[in-house]
Order: structure tokens, then C-alpha cells, then sequence
């Protein structure tokens, strides 16, 4: 074990790391700490990428939350970095998450364009921002919990050297909504105020395949719009990956107001059939669809 056990946001935290067949596992253990944690923490851990392992966690039993990370020994003292941060902002994540906490959404963008962007259109490099920050941007009203970006594999590297004191998981190849990745995730403000962000290339075990999600697609094929904001220029994944995603989770008012904004004669009909093409839909996603959207 590497750390812990590490008090915050009602849970105790552990970092471990071990060698196996395949090389070397970081991994972040987190279980519900009681009373000593200021504890019951505010809710689960899976909306912040954590998954409960198939097998007893050695330092939490069943139910401890974890995340793990394929990266070299030589890199335990900045995943240790990483970690501490981890544990000193979860409380506030699980705030903003559950609780009453804002999101600084809006100070965050400026914040990630002036250190990231910028430099990212500048050298040619391919990134957009997605999820409900995407949605956000373009007029639909919700309130994202953090921000999602896009990018190359060189990207993901030069988005992490440009956040590298606010990670709070190193770049590596990890396991995101069950597909292997490689990304970081950072919490960019202090630790009273910020704003998670997190960001990947496409999936390692299916790169520049289709989907309903902007993150299987390769990532100069990504269909984006460009947003000003504040005098500076957001590139955006479209609103048709947001309607898709609002219907397979069945939040049809979502998906309305995604509707009403895209309206028949704007959409991207050739991208809206690739992502309704998916094997993966099912049948009632692509009836919905239909009705909200219907051919002009």
C-alpha cells in the first residue's frame, strides 16, 4: 500500500500498487469510513468513474469503490500526487454531485481555454468538449457536473502536462464506462471551488468505430460546432450525440429541449442515422428518436 488509510468525503481511502503478469496496477480504493469520515458520505462513487470490483476489495472487502491504472513503477510518486488530490476535493465532487454545491461551470471554461485550448488549436492537435457541457453551450438548459473533452492520444498526453498540478487521476490507460481508455481526469480550481474535467482518446479496444457516444468516434471525425465564448472559440461535439444519449437514458424532457434547439432542417441527418445505426440502440431509442426529430 502506498497510502492510507486517507480520510474524505465520508470515505477512507487507500492507494495501492501491484505487480502483475501484465505489468504494474495503481489503484485507488475508497469504502464508506463511518463516523471517522464525517461519514455517510453523500452518495456512491460510480457517477466519478469508480466501479466495484468482482472480487473482495483485500483493503475494503466487497463494497469498496475503485479505480485502477496501467502505468510504469517509476510514476508512483505523480500518481501519489494525484491520489492526495483525489481525496482532499471528493467531498466537494460528491456535493456538487448530490448535494447543493455549484458547479463553476463557466469559471472553468475559462480557465481550461486560456491553459488548453488555446495551445491544442495552435498546434493542430483534434479536441472537442462533450457531454451536457456540449448541450450546456449550445443553449439546452442543464447544469453539467464537470467537463468532458475529447482528443487524440498526443492530446490526452498535452491536456495532462498542461493540468498536471490539478489531476486527480494520472494519465494511463484505464477502464471508462467499461471501455479501455486513455485519459486523466483533474480538478481544475482550488479545493474549495472547482470543477471536474476529464478527457480521453477513443476507445483502445475498438478505435474509430461508430456509436452514440462522440468518444468511439476517431478524432478528426467527430462532428463539431464552434461556440464564442468570452472572445475565445469552443469547438463542441452536436447536439445529435446529446439527443441520443438523453433518449437512452430516458430523459425525454432532455431530449425535447435538445429537439426544439437542433429543430428538422438543422440536424445532421448522415450523423444522426450513423448513431441510430448502432447495433447497441435499442429498438425504442430509434422510435423516439424518430418522434422528436422527424425528416423535414
Amino acid at each position: 500500500m502506498l497510502s492510507g488509510p486517507d480520510l474524505g468525503g465520508g470515505y477512507l481511502h487507500q492507494l495501492s500498487r501491484d505487480r502483475r503478469d501484465d505489468g504494474v496496477r495503481f489503484t485507488y480504493h475508497a469504502q464508506e469510513g463511518g463516523p471517522d469520515a464525517q461519514g455517510p458520505p453523500r452518495g456512491p462513487l460510480g457517477p466519478l468513474g469508480f466501479a466495484l470490483p468482482e472480487t473482495p476489495c483485500p483493503f475494503g472487502g466487497r463494497y469498496c469503490w475503485h479505480r485502477e491504472f496501467a502505468l510504469p513503477e517509476s510514476e508512483s510518486a505523480s500518481v501519489r500526487r494525484a491520489y492526495n488530490r483525489w481525496r482532499f476535493v471528493s467531498g466537494l465532487l460528491l456535493e456538487q454531485r448530490y448535494g447543493s454545491a455549484p458547479v463553476p461551470i463557466e469559471a472553468a471554461l475559462r480557465e481550461i481555454s486560456a491553459r488548453v485550448l488555446g495551445r491544442l488549436e495552435e498546434e493542430g492537435v483534434p479536441y472537442w468538449i462533450g457531454g451536457s457541457t456540449a448541450a450546456y453551450l449550445q443553449g439546452v438548459p442543464v447544469a453539467p457536473h464537470g467537463i468532458a473533452l475529447g482528443t487524440s492520444r498526443a492530446g490526452v498526453d498535452a491536456i495532462g502536462a498542461a493540468l498536471g498540478e490539478s489531476l486527480i487521476e494520472p494519465v494511463a490507460p484505464t477502464r471508462w464506462d467499461g471501455n479501455l481508455r486513455h485519459g486523466a481526469r483533474a480538478f481544475v480550481g482550488t479545493l474549495v471551488d472547482g470543477v471536474r474535467v476529464e478527457w480521453a482518446a477513443p476507445s483502445l479496444a475498438a478505435p474509430g468505430v461508430g456509436g452514440a457516444r462522440e468518444w468511439s468516434f476517431a478524432p478528426d471525425r467527430v462532428p463539431t460546432v464552434t461556440i464564442e465564448r468570452d472572445g475565445r472559440r469552443l469547438r463542441v461535439s452536436r447536439l445529435e450525440f446529446a439527443l441520443v444519449r438523453a433518449v437512452e437514458r430516458g430523459d425525454l424532457a432532455r431530449a425535447r429541449a435538445i429537439a426544439a434547439r437542433l429543430g428538422p432542417a438543422a440536424t445532421d441527418r448522415p450523423l444522426l442515422d450513423e448513431l441510430l445505426g448502432d447495433g447497441r440502440l435499442e429498438p425504442r431509442v430509434r422510435r423516439a428518436v424518430g418522434e422528436l426529430l422527424p425528416p423535414p
